[in-house]
């Protein structure tokens, strides 16, 4: 039995978040060994602005040690300015957890897709492993003298030698577990000279002991222009919180869009994991059916390969892949159906794939 917290969230996370659980229940219904237990979760702005809750930390607790994952739609209300609910649930649950990795497959399943001249599926094939829980995020500062001419505002990046090993260690046991050959460290430790020399340092160390794997270093403003010159060149990227956030958007631009890019944020020694598409929770457009639920579906395929149904994700991938085959898409995707219609044909493929 899977046992998986359901935190649909605010805007299209509610829409989505619905998706994804139908496609794992029809996959369900002909897969009788894949069992699913869920537990529906009503944090958000909704619970916030009603009870003042956004997402304590003795109820994520809690929640974590009786269940296997976490599926999270998105997060994010004009109604709440600061956000502060958002903070809770995401920023929190991987700090809380200790969530340190943050992986994000950024794979191109349809050529039509690619912003790129001539790059298709085999061009555009990497995950990106972002630490998530040091840098600049942690917010370590404050602002002195606010609001006055004089003002001072002070924000620090933390990088921990047991952080920073931990992720560029989980980088390499991924390459080495997938048949992986090229591993690529980014940082910025010609400018950065003391937190990102503790990444170059480190990652030397690590690599030394994974001789079979081509090991690369690349400051991340160089990354970035070889993901557009040349994403064939990568398999597995492993950088900072920072420059893991802004990387993977670009991965997305490469795969199609936000509404392709699934992601976790996981832990491998505790077990627990958070999964979620990384786009907004686009309240412009919530309740219209207008929403694109496959990064939602997308996240389902990575969360049950991370529970060890490695069969079960691929065949939710194997569906969506027929989806943008067969044109079955909402129309930021070229496709002229809604989210339901999505959901409809996904659930039906994956009775016929799973079958």
């Amino acid at each position: 039995m899977l046992r998986i917290a359901v935190l649909p969230g605010d805007g299209i996370g509610k829409e989505v978040i619905d998706v994804g659980v139908d496609v794992m229940n029809a996959l369900a219904e002909v897969r009788p060994d894949l069992k699913l237990q869920y537990e529906w979760l009503d944090y958000g702005a909704d619970r916030y602005l009603r009870d003042g809750v956004g997402f304590p930390d003795d109820e994520r607790n809690a929640i974590a040690e009786r269940n296997d994952a976490i599926f999270l739609g998105a997060v994010g209300d004009p109604r709440v300015p600061s956000n502060e609910h958002a903070r809770q649930i995401i920023l929190e649950t991987r700090f809380g957890l200790d969530l340190y990795v943050n992986l994000r497959p950024c794979k191109l399943l349809d050529a039509r897709f690619c912003p790129l001249k001539d790059k298709g599926p085999d061009d555009v094939d990497f995950t990106v492993f972002r630490e998530n829980t040091e840098g600049l995020y942690t917010g370590v500062g404050g602002i002195f003298k606010k609001g006055t001419a004089d003002e001072v505002a002070i924000q620090s990046s933390i990088n921990t030698r047991k952080g920073v090993e931990r992720i560029i260690r989980a980088a390499y046991e991924f390459a080495d577990k997938h048949g992986k050959k090229r591993v690529c460290m980014s940082d910025k430790s010609n400018a950065l000279r003391y937190g990102h020399d503790v990444w170059m340092r480190v990652w030397k160390l690590v690599a030394a002991e994974y001789p079979a794997i081509e090991s690369r270093h690349l400051y991340v403003d160089v990354l970035a222009m070889e993901l557009v010159r040349h994403p064939e060149d990568f398999e597995v990227i492993v950088t900072s919180n920072l420059f893991g956030d802004i990387i993977t958007d670009l991965g997305a631009a490469l795969q199609g869009g936000l509404g392709m890019a699934a992601s976790a944020n996981m832990n491998p020694e505790r077990g627990i994991g958070m999964f979620e598409p990384v786009h907004g929770s686009a309240p412009d457009i919530a309740g219209q059916d207008k929403a694109n639920p496959i990064a939602a579906v997308a996240s389902t395929a990575l969360m049950l390969q991370s529970l060890g149904r490695t069969a079960d994700g691929a065949v939710i991938e194997q569906a969506i892949a027929l989806a943008l085959a067969e044109n079955a898409t909402t129309p930021d995707l070229g496709g002229n159906l809604g989210t339901r219609g999505v959901r409809d044909f996904l659930v039906d493929a994956v009775r016929r794939l799973g079958a």
